[in-house]
């Protein structure tokens, strides 16, 4: 009999869950929070009560109860840097996802919280599967030519190896044996190398890091950088890395319906230069990320929501195709994710692995 699942996956204004019996999904909603509830709160562990009493009413007033759940998952924010895997919730991890260890507040910190809280009511286990701080990188791509200055692991580590893991299933072999580039293009954009089932280099979406997106300036030259600080402050700057760069910044909007069915089709040299640049990056970095795994890549794999635009996924294979084969995977499968990481656990395949504490990689010695 398949195992049932309940998911929860909080986001800025609201929390999203699914009931899954196996990989089917069969229930799903995307709970609404009020705006001035939300900032009633001193932090973002605060919200938990209000956030986990309006998800069971929703519940209650759907006839959907959660006494048949075989495990509990939630969204892994506010952790140290781990290795990617499942991870059983327990004392150490919860209180790290409560005060954000990772210095980031971010609702993803409230996921393991209310998945322990449910799992704790219903007797039955908890877990987070490839939380945010997941950190397989390789020691050189941590490098830069700054004494003390690293480049750190930020990526859309559970869609990217979701995506890593339902294509080598689809060509009848494991994760573990395959060479991928695994792209999450949205408003934030992470190009990946996953050499053996482990994700050893990408760009830092948090840090201004890889492709221009909608909302990301993406990688700039320092010294330009330096310019532009003249006359702006650094929190201008910092908000370029992920909410005022990129299309933003050069057109004023982040609307991709609005750039590629208006604005380009009408003539608008601007957007079209923007369009065409994002791409440009894009593939620039799958360049790089196929030189990291020495040329040896088994798929070239595009997940997230502009993999639904056939204009950039064509150019994409135009430009990649002679690396490895392209395959598109559109939209997001973050609660297939992480339902499909706890049923690995209960079906025996995957063990779950326990959160120390310890970060991963924290420097290099002198």
């Amino acid at each position: 009999m398949a195992e049932t699942i309940f998911v929860i996956n909080p986001g800025s204004t609201s929390t999203k869950v699914g009931l899954f019996r196996g990989d089917e999904i069969v229930f799903q909603a995307n709970v609404e929070h009020s705006a001035a509830e939300l900032k009633s709160f001193g932090s973002i562990s605060d919200q938990l009560p209000y956030r986990r009493d309006t998800i069971l009413n929703q519940l209650a007033e759907r006839g959907i109860t959660l006494d048949d759940v075989d495990a509990f998952v939630g969204r892994g924010g506010g952790l140290l840097p781990v290795e990617g895997g499942v991870y059983a919730i327990g004392p150490t991890l919860i209180d790290h996802a409560r005060r954000g260890a990772n210095g980031v507040q971010h609702p993803a910190q409230l996921g393991s919280q209310l998945a322990d809280e449910l799992a704790k009511r219903h007797h039955k286990p908890a877990y987070v599967v490839n939380p945010p701080d997941t950190d397989e990188f390789c020691d050189l791509a941590r490098m830069t030519g700054i004494k003390g200055v690293y480049r750190r692991c930020h990526l859309h580590a559970l869609n990217l190896k979701e995506t890593a893991l339902r294509h080598a299933a689809t060509i009848g072999r494991r994760y573990e044996d395959c060479n991928f580039i695994v792209c999450h293009i949205g408003g934030g954009i992470s190009i990946s190398a996953h050499e053996k089932g482990r994700m050893i280099d990408g760009n830092d979406i948090v840090g201004g890091d890889g492709p221009l997106t909608p909302t990301r300036c993406g990688s700039i030259p320092v010294a330009e950088l330096l310019d532009y600080l003249k006359d702006h402050d650094v929190k201008s700057a910092r908000d370029l890395c992920t909410k005022s760069g990129g299309f933003v910044s050069l057109l004023g909007t982040a609307d991709l319906k609005e750039v590629t069915a208006v604005r380009i089709p009408t003539g608008d040299a601007a957007a079209a230069r923007a369009w065409d640049a994002m791409i440009y990056q894009i593939v620039k970095h799958i360049g790089m990320m196929s030189t990291v795994l020495k040329g040896q890549v088994d798929g070239i794999l595009l997940g997230g929501g502009l993999v639904h635009n056939a204009d950039l996924v064509q150019k994409i294979e135009v430009a990649c195709s002679w690396i490895a084969p392209v395959s598109a995977y559109p939209g997001e499968f973050e609660l297939e994710a992480m339902a499909a990481g706890a049923i690995r656990v209960l079906g025996g395949v995957e063990t779950a692995r326990e959160y120390t504490g310890v970060p991963r990689w924290n420097g290099f010695p002198d």
